[in-house]
């Protein structure tokens, strides 16, 4: 889609939640090329103003946490001035990988909150708002750990799956409607997230987080889910998906 058809479609203004690093920063700084406004959305505002200086044409910084409650409200007021037409949700990485009972369960209700009850809430709010305008695109970041689950991944797994069968019911919803959706499945991303993970080890194969932000984006016109392929573990019984993915898989993305 040439640069001009995709502001026309997917701006003036695209909100990138978790845009501070990694396949968040590229989107942004890809949205820029392609002549569209981005509200940058994080935690840490030093970052976000970094990421803000590389963009091309206007930016807007909003400092937030995606877990606290009534985030989604807070984003909706904070861009209720401008005309948004474009939402990537790409908050939600996983900085634990711990096991599910090491960790206080404080810290997966807030997983929870950022990667499902928030993006409830934003995706509701702006799709209705592109409803109502006849056109837009949602993209929510989900993983590969969405298609089986593993130890040490319980709750993030878990909100993954949620949010690839979100963007993919919603795809069947609003599109109808004029407005696109994606699920943006994420493998082994070069991100500074999965460095952290990653603990100083070197995984070959890891894909640019450029490279992602621009599949991302030249497949959102073409969803429901981006890669288009299958369920890697194809018709393998659950319980050894199950086992592949405790025991080390191709498919995770920190």
């Amino acid at each position: 889609m040439p640069a001009m058809d995709f502001a026309e479609r997917y701006g003036p203004w695209a909100v990138v939640a978790g845009a501070s690093e990694g396949v968040g920063a590229s989107v942004a700084r890809l949205l820029g090329a392609r002549g569209v406004n981005v509200v940058l959305v994080a935690r840490r505002q030093g970052p976000l103003d970094e990421v803000a200086s590389t963009v091309a044409g206007k930016t807007r910084t909003v400092v937030l946490d995606l877990s606290d409650v009534g985030a989604a409200s807070t984003l909706a007021r904070a861009v209720d001035d401008i005309d948004v037409g474009l939402l990537v949700y790409n908050a939600g990485a996983d900085p634990n990988m711990s096991r599910f009972l090491d960790k206080p369960v404080e810290v997966w209700e807030g997983m929870v909150a950022r990667n499902c009850t928030t993006v409830v809430g934003t995706t509701h709010h702006f799709g209705g708002l592109m409803v109502k305008r006849g056109r837009g695109g949602i993209v929510l970041v989900t993983s590969g750990a969405a298609w089986a689950g593993g130890a040490n991944i319980a709750v993030y797994g878990a909100t993954k799956a949620f949010d690839l069968l979100l963007a993919e019911s919603l795809w069947a919803e609003l599109g109808p409607q004029g407005v696109d959706v994606l699920a943006m499945v994420l493998g082994q991303t070069d991100t500074p997230a999965f460095r952290r993970v990653l603990n100083g080890r070197e995984v070959d194969g890891m894909a640019d987080p450029d490279d992602v932000a621009r599949d991302m984006l030249d497949n959102l016109a073409h969803g429901p889910t981006f890669p288009p392929d299958p369920s890697p573990f194809g018709p393998l019984p659950r319980r050894q998906a199950v086992e592949i993915m405790t025991h080390g898989s191709a498919f995770l993305e920190g």
